[in-house]
């Protein structure tokens, strides 16, 4: 427990909300949550689900329905070839990583990660009893690793690398041509590659990329959270290569039963014609948000030292600004009621000289955020 962090954004959040109680305006651009809210779709979806259904237990594996349906999606989307039978629906992308990590990680066991990288991984390696081995990356491969990175950190304790594309928090991709080069570097070491794409179809100047289109080998993380937005339905799933679906199963069994009953019939939905049109829609906004939060952050002088090209994040420089971000983000809080995260979270590498700004918020709310912090960083 000693080594397991909390969210040091916590703190920043507390202050935020403390702030809005004395009346003041908080823009809140430090949340990784869409601002949209559940399709409707999926809500009359669950709406009729609980006039309908029992709302008993279901497989520990997650409906058959739905787990058809996330194959059907690999298969229209990206000529992918998923069988149901290797898709286990989780309780949120959390509990499809728990389940990942368990399946591979034995005491003392090491596993590559990004850094800066999604908090939650390195604690969930060291609440299993491995060694996260964090390795540094910058904007000269858009804070994203490369088969070299592979050759260089992997040890005989290695016995995974886990990584994400779309990145949280920097918002870069790993193109499918690298990726395939690192599951490659994996593989002649015997070890497991394990993909977070929670984030695979929010990208922009790209288009939307599973691994599972050309490798059955990794394991890969999904959600229904950050595309959909239903952060609070809590459902996501895991893929798993073939000769894992047993294991995977027991230890869903073990530890969580079942996934939401309630979630699982409401999701469904999500792959109706109207809901993906909808989904493209907002898309299509968060890249005019990300395009309006680049120019302005650069015209004010924060580093976007690597674009973003999918999620809905911005990791920025400030080491023209400051040598302390955390300091730097609670002082920005006070003085213009614009939230953003401190570098701190994501790991060990430069934190100090960066901040994460989340675009999950309205398009008028983010000129309004780069106004106060014209007038702010004038001054």
């Amino acid at each position: 427990m000693a080594s397991i962090e909390p969210f040091h954004v916590v703190e920043l959040m507390e202050r935020a909300r403390a702030l809005e109680q004395q009346g003041r305006n908080i823009i809140h651009m430090e949340v990784g949550e869409p601002d949209f809210g559940t399709p409707a779709p999926v809500i009359q979806a669950a709406t009729q689900a609980l006039q309908r259904q029992s709302l008993g237990y279901t497989s520990a594996l997650g409906t058959a329905a739905l787990r058809e349906a996330i194959s059907n999606f690999y298969q229209t989307r990206f000529r992918a070839n998923v069988p149901p039978e290797r898709i286990i629906v989780t309780s949120g992308a959390s509990a499809a990583l728990l389940i990942a990590l368990s399946l591979l990680v034995s005491p003392e066991d090491e596993v590559l990660l990004t850094d800066p990288g999604y908090p939650c991984n390195r604690h969930f390696v060291s609440l299993l009893n491995g060694t996260p081995i964090c390795m540094p990356l910058d904007h000269t491969t858009a804070y994203q690793p490369t088969s070299d990175h592979v050759v260089k950190y992997w040890s005989e304790k290695t016995r995974a690398l886990l990584l994400a594309t779309p990145s949280n928090p920097t918002g870069t991709c790993i193109s499918p041509e690298t990726l395939n080069l690192i599951a490659e570097a994996v593989k002649q070491r015997r070890g497991n590659l394990v993909v977070d794409e929670i984030y695979n179809v929010l990208t922009y100047d790209l288009p939307a990329s599973t691994i599972l289109s050309y490798r059955q080998d990794a394991f890969v993380i999904n959600s229904f959270s950050k595309y959909w937005g239903m952060t609070g339905w809590r459902l996501g799933w895991l893929v798993v290569p073939m000769g894992y679906e047993r294991d995977a199963e027991k230890l869903a069994q073990n530890l969580f039963i079942s996934p939401p009953t309630l979630a699982q019939h409401a999701a469904i939905a999500c792959f109706h014609e109207d809901t993906l049109e909808e989904m493209e829609m907002r898309r299509l906004e968060f890249q005019k948000r990300r395009d309006l939060l680049i120019d302005g952050l650069s015209s004010l002088g924060f580093g976007i030292n690597a674009k973003p090209s999918g999620a809905f994040y911005v990791y920025a420089n400030v080491s023209g600004m400051t040598q302390d971000s955390y300091t730097f983000s609670l002082e920005t809080l006070e003085k213009t009621g614009v939230a953003m995260t401190p570098g701190l979270d994501f790991g060990a590498h430069a934190p100090d000289q960066h901040v994460r700004f989340a675009y999950t918020t309205h398009y008028s709310q983010i000129e309004q955020a780069l106004e106060r912090l014209f007038s702010h960083l004038r001054s």
